[in-house]
């Protein structure tokens, strides 16, 4: 379905990602196996503004979903959920449809068992990622996300200030603690420490 070829993909990837590796290979079968289930054919021309990307892992395999996606932070189309899992759910805003798709952990073992003699691990899972029917990869779950609009791509919404340090807060991030508003680090969220 998708108006790449899976090679051109794999360029675009290594590009993007700085080297290739199985775990780019990885992410770019699991995204393209879920713009297939949702039926999005060019998520990167006509279809880009209906969808919406929830990745749960900062690895290599994130990086191959915004390669066939288009889904990026920037542009509010890529949200990030640090669950530790090879898994993304893929909205299609324009139906209300989401399916989740996670990398099966049987997948690697598959691999050695499909390419015995490949000794490099990575070369092996390469090569078993791109071979691999997506059965064999993937289990996938047709959920529902809700998103609030200020979690939309192109939302825009009031700018507030922290009532502790001053700094502007944007699309709804600030917290009521003791009747002021504060941005989530001055409420204690905070993940820097101030020297």
């Amino acid at each position: 379905m998708p108006l790449k070829t899976f090679d051109e993909y794999v360029t675009l990837a290594e590009a993007a990602h700085g080297h290739m590796c199985a775990g780019q290979i990885l992410g770019l079968r699991l995204a393209i196996h879920g713009m297939e289930l949702l039926g999005i054919d060019d998520p990167t021309g006509k279809d880009r503004k209906r969808l919406v990307s929830f990745v749960e892992i900062d690895r290599c395999a994130t990086d191959a979903v915004t390669v066939v996606t288009g889904c990026r932070m920037g542009k509010r189309a890529l949200k990030f959920r640090d669950f530790g899992k090879v898994a993304v759910t893929f909205c299609d805003l324009e139906s209300d449809r989401a399916v989740r798709v996670v990398a099966k952990d049987s997948s690697k073992q598959r691999a050695k068992e499909v390419y015995p003699e490949i000794e490099d691990k990575n070369q092996q899972q390469m090569k078993a990622y791109r071979d691999l029917p997506a059965v064999e990869m993937f289990e996938h779950a047709w959920v529902r996300v809700k998103l609030a609009p200020e979690e939309m791509p192109g939302f825009k919404g009031a700018k507030v200030s922290c009532a502790q340090c001053g700094e502007g807060i944007n699309f709804k991030r600030e917290v009521e603690v003791d009747g002021r508003t504060l941005c989530k680090a001055c409420a204690g969220e905070r993940y820097y420490e101030v020297l």
